[in-house]
């Protein structure tokens, strides 16, 4: 049941920052703007991108959320809009220690004392869903222990109800809200978000992290303590690193940037093409900089609550656009998204190819250090809309991590050049998938199967040879019929 106060709270804020002038980029039928009275209200001087932020941040957490969300789908909104919400903060005061000392408590079955030399009762970080406390094992490890906010899974629900609620709304009023898939946008926040009040699913995807990098130098991953962990409590390892963000103490450390900037790349596609398991949720706040060794500079990563992972067939579609971007291969591209299914097959195959390569050849106008690749794939899927594409959520969730990993990386280092630090994996890739191993493999692999096929090769042949000659017939009577139905319908035009 939808809670009454929280949706006359969320009809206030609306009607506060006026986000009924709002849905006319949606193009609502003309009628339609009589169920909404609000012509009568002035209209704030602010902009409108700014006025939807400042209600999503003043209708709270799980808003706050979902506008991250969408600041990633460069697809979906406007630049003014994206950027916007991307200055959305998820700052929620801190709930009371004892609260977050009694679940700990309760979920680890024993006394704070019995499993922890030291607790700090303040806060080290406190977000909407969690919040963080410094600690020490009675072995002295230093280590933080990670809290679920109680009552926010209820809380979650009602706001995520609401907000699906308006989603099927607007779908039903507006025909680009159909196109944009608001219902399916709402229902890929719900998994994400439900994903992370659990923490037992983000303490698994810590532990296959860092074995997946335990001996690289490219990044590292802290250390579970899955005894004293829970759904609602996660205990990790104390790490200390410096906020990839801060610039001046990297400087101080003499840390070199070039090479951390080149390592977040190799990271990334090492992620994504070597194990097939990449952290999907790479932004500042969550990635720090171990410079004990500045001429060789690694990762820290934390918060593996939202982890990507790509079908076979996703990461072929990435590595074939990659290389066919690079190639200046238009209709590579554009065949790419036929054969995926991704694209209307009524679509016209040469208008598509146009757009293509409307879309690439600006990019290409550019030195090499000054492509991205992030947003080639932001462009290419705004582009594709219109041609029906179905923009898959797991290629949403990887176009956000390059992104990320791209400004990061160029903020580091201005002069990154991605192609260059890529090519290595896409080449191995290719290889691994297309070269002559793959295929003697593909052929060891299915030898059984082909070995009891052969010796029915024989009468396989006979019996379709066989089956010919009724097949064509079979096809006479259909063109017979066709001609006899088209013949029928205009007779009855005629008359």
């Amino acid at each position: 049941m939808i809670p009454i106060r929280r949706v006359v709270r969320i009809v206030g804020t609306a009607l506060r920052f006026r986000l009924d002038t709002i849905p006319r980029a949606l193009q609502i039928d003309h009628w339609t703007r009589y169920l909404f009275p609000t012509s009568l209200l002035p209209v704030p001087q602010t902009p409108e991108a700014k006025r939807f932020r400042l209600a999503l941040e003043r209708l709270g957490p799980v808003f706050i959320k979902f506008g991250q969300l969408l600041s990633t789908r460069r697809d979906l909104l406007s630049v003014e809009y994206a950027d916007e919400l991307a200055r959305l903060q998820d700052r929620v005061p801190p709930f009371q220690s004892a609260t977050a000392i009694a679940t700990i408590e309760r979920e680890i079955g024993r006394p704070l004392n019995a499993a922890f030399g030291t607790f700090s009762e303040q806060p080290l970080a406190s977000a909407s869903v969690a919040q963080v406390h410094e600690a020490t094992l009675t072995s002295g490890e230093e280590v933080v222990v990670k809290v679920i906010r109680p009552g926010i899974e209820q809380v979650i629900r009602d706001d995520l109800a609401l907000i699906l609620a308006l989603a099927k709304l607007l779908e039903r009023l507006s025909s680009d809200a159909r196109r944009l898939h608001l219902i399916r946008v709402v229902e890929d926040y719900e998994k994400t978000i439900l994903a992370e009040l659990d923490l037992l699913r983000e303490s698994a995807n810590t532990v296959r992290l860092r074995r997946n990098f335990e001996s690289s130098p490219l990044l590292y991953v802290p250390k579970v303590f899955d005894d004293l962990s829970s759904v609602n409590v996660l205990v990790m390892e104390r790490v200390k690193g410096v906020p990839i963000s801060d610039l001046a103490t990297l400087r101080e450390h003499g840390t070199d940037l070039k090479k951390l900037a080149e390592r977040g790349v190799e990271t990334f596609f090492s992620q994504v093409f070597n194990d097939n398991f990449f952290h999907a949720d790479m932004h500042p706040g969550n990635i720090f900089v171990d410079v004990s060794d500045p001429a060789n500079p690694s990762y820290i990563a934390v918060d593996c609550a939202i982890i990507g992972q790509l079908t076979k067939e996703d990461q072929a579609y990435l590595a074939r656009n990659i290389l066919a971007f690079f190639d200046e291969d238009y209709a590579e591209i554009a065949k790419l998204h036929s054969e995926s299914g991704w694209i209307s097959s009524s679509a016209n195959a040469l208008e598509f190819e146009s757009t293509i390569r409307q879309l690439c050849q600006p990019f290409f106008q550019r030195p090499l250090a000054e492509i991205s690749f992030g947003s080639f794939l932001i462009a290419l899927f705004s582009a594709a809309r219109r041609f029906d594409m179905e923009v898959q959520p797991q290629l949403v969730l990887l176009q956000k991590t390059l992104l990320n990993i791209e400004g990061l990386g160029r903020q580091l280092y201005p002069d990154l050049d991605l192609w260059t630090t890529a090519k290595p994996f896409m080449d191995k890739w290719t290889r691994e998938h297309y070269g002559p191993g793959a295929i003697l493999k593909a052929v060891v692999d299915q030898g059984p199967g082909l070995m009891e096929l052969l010796p029915r090769v024989p009468e396989l042949l006979l019996t379709g040879s066989r089956q010919l000659p009724e097949l064509g017939r079979l096809a006479v009577e259909q063109k017979q019929a066709m001609e006899n139905l088209t013949s029928a319908l205009l007779s009855e035009r005629r008359r």
